[in-house]
């Protein structure tokens, strides 16, 4: 078995023997979609047209939150620096546990993604399977950037303060409130470099649309290119153990 593959079963089972972890990611996005629509029970319109959106950004910042804080308690508790004294590379480390917190977090889409489309009404314009690549993309693109900022944390708290800094802007300027077209110019900038805007902007496509095109492609790129390079940086800036 490779270095890579090995990691990803080892956190796999710590994640089998951690309920309130696997309740957390596969659960809580669950939870709050069914509180959204329960808020607008009596707007189903105004549920299609923000339901879409909330179905990628809650996976999204559920995983930042599990993978920052469950990498760092890896590396204060001396795993990491273990590991890292064998024959595996940075890569291999991070790539397994990219490859875990991953399948979980296909199986949080799904979850979502079928609760949303099924027992809450969720109408959409565009491909149900589209919708869910998006979603599964949107997941992972949370997960890298929490491995990434774990990098940059000495305790838990810490990495649990970078969600301030890192999820709530992209939250705040990702067009959910205000339509990006819409904002002040420097405002706008800042949006077009933030990955979960290009997240955004897929599903409201797929909401609106049965027909999706270049732009649809360009976004989900951006998002896949923003998950690679957090998960590549993520293994550089790797860390034996925290000072």
């Amino acid at each position: 078995m490779t270095p890579l593959l090995a990691t990803a079963r080892r956190v796999l089972a710590q994640l089998r023997h951690d309920p309130r972890t696997i309740a957390l990611m596969l659960l809580v996005p669950c939870l709050l979609l069914a509180l959204l629509r329960w808020l607008y029970a009596g707007n189903a319109p105004m549920f299609d047209r923000i339901g879409g959106p909330l179905l990628g950004i809650f996976p999204f910042v559920v995983m930042f939150l599990v993978t920052s804080v469950a990498t760092l308690r890896e590396r204060s508790s001396g795993t990491l620096e273990r590991l890292l004294t064998l024959p595996i590379r940075k890569f291999d480390l991070i790539g397994g546990y990219g490859l875990a917190f991953g399948l979980m977090a296909v199986l949080q889409a799904l979850l979502a993604t079928g609760l949303s489309l099924g027992l809450l009404g969720l109408d959409i314009a565009g491909s149900t399977w589209l919708l869910l690549l998006v979603a599964v993309l949107d997941a992972l693109l949370g997960l890298a950037l929490g491995l990434l900022v774990s990098a940059f944390a000495d305790t838990e708290f810490q990495a649990v303060q970078f969600m301030p800094a890192v999820v709530l802007p992209q939250f705040l300027l990702c067009g959910l409130f205000v339509p990006r077209d819409d904002m002040q110019p420097a405002l706008r900038v800042i949006s077009d470099v933030l990955p979960l805007s290009y997240a955004v902007d897929a599903m409201n496509q797929l909401t609106k649309s049965p027909h999706v095109g270049g732009d649809f492609v360009v976004d989900i790129a951006v998002v896949a290119g923003s998950a690679t390079a957090a998960l590549v940086l993520g293994a550089t800036t790797l860390r034996r153990r925290t000072a």
